[in-house]
């Protein structure tokens, strides 16, 4: 496993300096999320609709929230989503701070959908599906330690019961070639991330990172559900010019 704290220090060449040499050269080396192929969910078994509700808001963490944003940016129903940490303390809700691993946060995203349009299960399934691998503990593909750990954090009791039988209902299937280890939690403060991460890889597509481990979600959310798909994302800096 990749040195943790090496690891933070390629993270930051990439996300602050895109094209750095030495940035390349870690994205030409590590494994790429385009290079797996990613695994078709069966739709949940369970997935109950909240009689007369009009919104909804999902809280979770598949590693970089770059890319997980995106996703959800792309997806029908869904009115905002936001890239920001949960499971730690406010006043270490900080990215430089989130990144050593050691202040309890998930890099996360807080999706807001109309549950009319999309449910609670649709949002897991691409969850479960394209935009993260949930078999990888404590990491997602070169981002390594607790801050990119795959997990859920409930609104209320039902999202639990959803997701605890989705999860079983995957794990029966032998959908994956391991173990799914994403945390169920409940309902923890989310606090939205510094405003230069909002709609990142919609405003930097031609980043390395970006373009090796975020686009091909794009993508497969496209290609593997493609009545979810939308082509115009919700982002949030449009949602405030109006």
């Amino acid at each position: 496993m990749t040195d943790i704290r090496n690891n933070r220090s390629r993270r930051r060449i990439l996300r602050l300096s895109g094209f750095a040499v030495l940035g390349a050269a870690f994205l030409t080396s590590a494994p790429s999320w385009s290079q797996e192929a990613m695994v078709v969910v069966p739709p949940p078994a369970l997935d109950e609709r909240k009689a007369d509700a009009t919104s909804e808001t999902a809280v979770l963490a598949g590693g970089c929230f770059w890319g997980v944003q995106a996703v959800y940016q792309h997806t029908k129903g869904v009115s905002r989503a936001v890239s920001g940490y949960a499971g730690g303390p406010k006043d270490k809700a900080v990215y430089e701070m989130v990144t050593s691993g050691r202040t309890g946060h998930a890099e996360s995203v807080e999706v807001t959908f109309d549950p009319r349009v999309i449910s609670y299960g649709q949002i897991l399934q691409i969850f479960f599906s394209v935009a993260h691998d949930p078999t990888q503990l404590n990491r997602q593909g070169p981002d390594v330690g607790t801050q990119y750990r795959s997990a859920l954090f409930f609104s209320d009791p039902q999202q639990r019961r959803i997701a605890e039988a989705y999860i079983a209902q995957l794990e029966q299937a032998h959908v994956f070639p391991k173990k799914i280890v994403t945390q169920l939690n409940e309902a923890a403060p989310f606090y939205a991330a510094e405003a230069y991460h909002q709609d990142y890889a919609t405003l930097h597509p031609a980043n390395p990172y970006i373009a090796r481990f975020d686009l091909p979600k794009i993508e497969g959310l496209k290609r593997l559900f493609p009545a979810s798909w939308r082509s115009e994302p919700v982002l949030l800096r449009v949602a405030a010019a109006k």
